[in-house]
């Protein structure tokens, strides 16, 4: 039923709508107070927002999921939003749960990262905003506590102190080197300092380091003195009279382009942050934006006690009750202070992705004066082959949009039915294959495509191009500099039937570009060209014989000896093998004299 007709009977009362276009796909999932109303509103008045005004252009239908409460109707769209991932939906990348820092119940207890179910027994301090974050604490950890961080296994076999043990980053419980009651006491002190108790910690282990020096031990009070040093670093590092646990978001948007930054505080430490670019936003309120990023980003997750925004959002009570926190967006003072560096970061952050989108953009600008392009050149492809001696010869074909590597559509070629060795017959067939096949599926052409080599390579692409019958792609050459140094590139095009050659500055953007493209076209070759080798090296020439299993085989070998003896003998000879008829004696000599 068209949605126009579909609106004279709908309820008022709360729930979510799906906009469907007409293919039957859901193009926008949204929550309503009152379903009519809201519904209605796209249909019955001109929308200023370009983004609405195609959302409206192409809804065909809409269906309703009625709801009690309006809280309930926040939790279904953000579920309906990530199982469909809408096109007109502000969106946010699907994420892994939080990483956690993680100490077991073993005797010598270790510390170490850990994602994922629980396990009972074990302790478990974060949850913390990335991986690197963890093993950044770990690593001070082990600095300041010597606690292990070995696997079990590494643990259980160690008949002697590890390097760690020799640097100072472990005391070593596997050996002996420490007893098991101070061993404990430090992965005590850990856990209270993890658990943000830092005042706690640094009060024992003064305590501790007073004693041992009355006690005369010098050497523990030493370690003590040095692990309270380390831990007044830190805490005047994060210094904060809040105890509570708190994620600071604030919303910027600059040339249109919204961005996000979350501040991490973990009893009254900032333990990390996060930069966040919503997919569908530009243009978009920032209120907008920050009401339809709460629930896509801390439904289903570990939302802390308290969540402090940067503007109001008229959602605020409903997505609090969804979440089971406290929103703030009038901070104290202290808080205030979290919000003003979560404000300058987010704004740097920003500053730095769109100067690095014009600098690419600048740099395909230059690119498109270098070469005399018609548009923008923000679809290039380049080829490279690699073999060593003739051997196992692949072709890569990378590919970058917008000056950025699209590894998804990176393609890898095994070159067949050539001379061994011969670049230019590589080259004609990796080229035709690519483009044929584009030209038959449909698929859009690149810009500009370079070809990692002199002339000669280039004139092999040019001879395909012009068989297949396309003449809109501009082809380049890449012939490597004196002594094969990187900056003294010769760039090779032809037009009109006349060579053209190009010599940049080592430093110019547009040669630094194109010697990223060329470089990472050559890795991607290489790779799949040693991947190809080696498993050629370990595969036998016999296994490739239909009929020839693991028991002829290794009655032929046993018979000749090894399968250079095979390849020289004769159809009679192969024919005296247990199991060997003249049939497949025959096709044996003339598979292994192919592969010659």
């Amino acid at each position: 039923m068209p949605a126009k007709e579909k609106l004279k009977n709908l309820t008022s009362n709360p729930g979510v709508y799906q906009m469907l276009d007409k293919r039957g796909l859901v193009i926008y999932v949204g929550k309503a107070k009152n379903l009519k109303k809201r519904v209605s509103s796209y249909f019955s008045k001109e929308h200023e927002d370009g983004k609405t005004r195609a959302l409206v252009a192409n809804i065909k239908t809409f269906k309703v999921i009625v709801t009690v409460t309006e809280t309930q109707a926040l939790l279904l769209e953000s579920e309906l939003i990530k199982q469909h991932l809408p096109r007109y939906n502000i969106l946010l990348k699907d994420s892994k749960s939080y990483p956690y820092i993680s100490i077991s119940n073993d005797k010598h207890s270790r510390v170490g990262f850990f994602r994922g179910n629980k396990k009972d027994k074990h302790q478990y301090f974060g949850p913390y905003p990335s991986a690197q974050v963890v093993r950044d604490s770990l690593n001070l950890l082990k600095k300041i506590f010597k606690v292990r961080q070995c696997t079990n296994a590494t643990y259980r076999s160690r008949s002697r102190a590890c390097l760690e043990y020799q640097i100072g980053l472990c005391s070593a419980p596997c050996v002996g080197h420490i007893n098991d009651d101070d061993y404990q006491q430090d992965v005590n002190m850990m856990a209270l300092f993890l658990s943000g108790k830092g005042k706690q910690t640094l009060d024992k282990i003064s305590e501790k380091m007073q004693s041992a020096s009355n006690n005369q031990d010098f050497e523990l009070a030493a370690r003590m003195r040095d692990q309270l040093i380390d831990l007044r670093k830190i805490q005047e590092q994060h210094a904060s009279s809040s105890t509570a646990d708190l994620d600071v978001i604030a919303v910027f948007q600059q040339e249109g382009v919204n961005a996000i930054e979350v501040l991490f505080i973990r009893s009254g430490k900032q333990v990390g942050q996060e930069f966040i670019l919503p997919k569908n936003s530009n243009h978009q309120t920032v209120e907008r934006v920050l009401a339809a990023f709460l629930p896509l980003y801390y439904l289903g997750k570990n939302t802390p006690k308290q969540l402090l925004i940067s503007h109001k959002i008229d959602d605020k009570k409903v997505i609090a009750s969804a979440l089971n926190t406290h929103i703030i967006n009038t901070p104290n003072k202290d808080k205030k202070h979290y919000l003003n560096i979560a404000k300058l970061t987010l704004k740097e952050n920003l500053n730095q992705n769109l100067l690095a989108r014009f600098r690419k953009k600048s740099t395909l600008v230059h690119l498109q004066s270098i070469l005399s392009l018609k548009k923008l050149p923000e679809t290039m492809e380049c080829f490279d082959i690699s073999h060593m001696m003739g051997e196992a010869t692949k072709a890569s074909c990378v590919v970058f949009e917008k000056g950025v590597p699209k590894v998804s559509k990176y393609r890898q070629f095994d070159i067949n039915n050539i001379k061994p060795g011969d670049d230019y017959a590589a080259m004609n067939q990796v080229v035709f294959r690519r483009y044929s096949k584009l030209l038959k599926d449909n698929k859009p052409l690149p810009d500009v495509v370079f070809i990692d080599g002199g002339l000669g390579q280039l004139n092999q692409a040019i001879m395909v191009m012009d068989s297949i019958g396309i003449d809109e792609i501009q082809l380049v050459g890449v012939a490597k500099g004196e002594k094969r140094k990187a900056g003294l590139e010769t760039l090779i095009i032809v037009k009109e039937g006349q060579v053209h050659k190009i010599n940049l500055p080592p430093h110019d953007p547009a040669l630094m570009l194109i010697n990223h493209i060329r470089d990472e076209s050559h890795r991607f070759a290489i790779k799949n060209h040693r991947l190809k080798r080696g498993k050629n090296r370990t595969t036998s020439t016999l296994e490739a014989v239909k009929g020839v299993g693991k028991l002829r085989r290794s009655a032929l070998l046993n018979y000749f000896g090894g399968l250079q003896e095979i390849k020289n003998a004769s159809v009679d000879e192969i024919q005296k093998v247990k199991g060997i008829n003249l049939a497949l004696a025959t096709k044996i000599v003339k598979t292994l004299n192919l592969s010659k």
